[in-house]
């Protein structure tokens, strides 16, 4: 996906995250992420926002630092003021990717075609995640478009797992194909082998002939499952459905 249509999705699932915050009320748990309430996300995305927009802005090439982090986030609102300010950090964010140059150069941490395109895609998809779990706070999560679901799968698989494979261990060897069935006017690719092992796992484009499991489906469902946003009961499901479970347990994104 070009730079562009990243934004025009952070742009959309941005809107559609505060409607359903709102719709959910504050309090609200979020059944996807069990550690927060509504109120809880929506700071984390709005802060999120800010955090990378601040790379973005001023071109900086290392790491904030704490106190860095802090001055570019600034403090919570109370609740009146905190969608307003969740749409204002949103807003900024979608305004400094449009006007920033295509050879903006600043830090990243998965690897990417440029900084821009880094953040412009990470974006997206942070944010897409998020109204996800907001709107199942409330009740149905939407899907998204095939080639959005396409990029979300590989940025998964292949950005962090596949540059922090490490962190994705079973205890007994298995692999995981992945195939999505729909977005054949989508550029890049549509599956992918995930092996697992104790030491960590390797991950790598295309399907293989003697997975243990295969989960093939639409991208949209396929993304959200894989990010475990959604089960896999109404999937195409091939071999051992423990791996997938294996996965559910182990495939978590955290920042450290």
């Amino acid at each position: 996906m070009e730079i562009g249509r990243h934004v025009d999705a952070l742009e959309r699932a941005g809107l559609d995250l505060v409607d359903a915050a709102e719709k959910a009320g504050f309090d609200a748990p979020v059944p996807t992420c069990p550690e927060w309430t509504v109120r809880e996300l929506v700071q984390h995305v709005g802060y999120v926002h800010r955090w990378a927009a601040a790379y973005v802005r001023s071109g900086r090439s290392a790491i904030l630092t704490d106190d860095e982090e802090a001055d570019a986030v600034g403090p919570f609102p109370e609740d009146p003021a905190l969608l307003d300010w969740f749409q204002a950090g949103h807003t900024a964010l979608v305004d400094v990717l449009r006007a920033a140059p295509a050879d903006t150069a600043c830090w990243h941490f998965l690897p990417a075609e440029s900084p821009l395109a880094f953040w412009a895609r990470r974006q997206a998809h942070e944010t897409t995640i998020h109204r996800a779990d907001l709107q199942g706070a409330v009740g149905s999560i939407a899907g998204v478009e095939a080639d959005l679901g396409l990029d979300g799968i590989d940025e998964l698989l292949m950005g962090f797992y596949g540059a922090r494979g490490r962190r994705l261990r079973s205890e007994v060897d298995c692999t995981l194909s992945v195939l999505a069935t729909d977005g054949a006017s989508a550029d890049g690719p549509h599956a992918w082998t995930v092996t697992m092992t104790p030491v960590g796992a390797t991950i790598v484009r295309g399907l293989s002939d003697d997975a243990d499991c295969t989960l093939r489906g639409p991208s949209s469902a396929l993304y959200l499952a894989l990010w475990n946003r959604r089960t896999t009961a109404d999937l195409d499901v091939q071999g051992s459905a423990a791996v997938l479970e294996v996965w559910r347990d182990r495939a978590t994104i955290r920042w450290t």
